[in-house]
């Protein structure tokens, strides 16, 4: 199924990549919103942001060809899927501001638009998260943890291993608690300073 859903999630990317780049003025207005905001963040995000509209759409439009090809091919298909994802709202919802459209019928039409490209999006967050039936990262660790345990209390000697597995055990749980303290301390760093 991969191989027939991936090129079809991917053909729309690489139709609107290459449309962008063929009509770059007309890709800008439709990234404006997206470019105008990101100049609004800090500078040191604000700086690797092409200063100009025209750019930044045709930036935009390399990395949904580029994504939406190796999404098509199977290869990285996780992080194409992914990148893919990050350039819906400056490649195209954008355009479909349908709030602000004083036409009745015309708001309906971006408002299915726009809900198009938020079902691309979904999509995309399903391909990007596929491990394809392969066990994900955090499953596997454990696993691995679970089994080394399982070991290390067949290797205690019988008659006193109620009192070593709670010793190990207690160990385990402050290696565990220590290591999720850390895990905080490194998620407040980075807020702060993403802050």
């Amino acid at each position: 199924m991969r191989r027939i859903a991936r090129p079809l999630l991917a053909a729309a990317f690489i139709g609107q990549g290459v449309e962008a780049l063929r009509r770059p003025q007309q890709a800008g207005q439709t990234a404006r919103p997206a470019f105008d905001g990101l100049q609004h963040l800090p500078d040191e995000i604000s700086a690797k942001v092409p200063s100009d509209v025209e750019t930044f759409a045709k930036a935009n439009a390399l990395v949904q060809i580029g994504g939406g090809l190796l999404l098509a091919s199977g290869r990285l298909p996780r992080i194409a899927a992914a990148a893919l994802a990050c350039t819906v709202i400056p490649g195209s919802a954008g355009g479909h501001m349908f709030w602000m459209e004083p036409d009745i019928q015309r708001r309906a039409q971006q408002r299915q638009a726009f809900l198009t490209d938020v079902s691309l999006i979904g999509g995309l967050m399903i391909a990007a998260a596929d491990t394809e039936g392969r066990p994900s990262l955090g499953w596997r660790a454990r696993r691995a943890a679970r089994h080394a345990y399982q070991r290390a209390a067949a290797a205690m000697p019988t008659a006193s291993n109620d009192a070593v597995l709670d010793t190990v055990g207690e160990k385990l749980s402050a290696g565990l608690q220590a290591g999720a303290e850390h895990g905080r301390e490194l998620a407040e760093l980075v807020g702060e300073r993403a802050g």
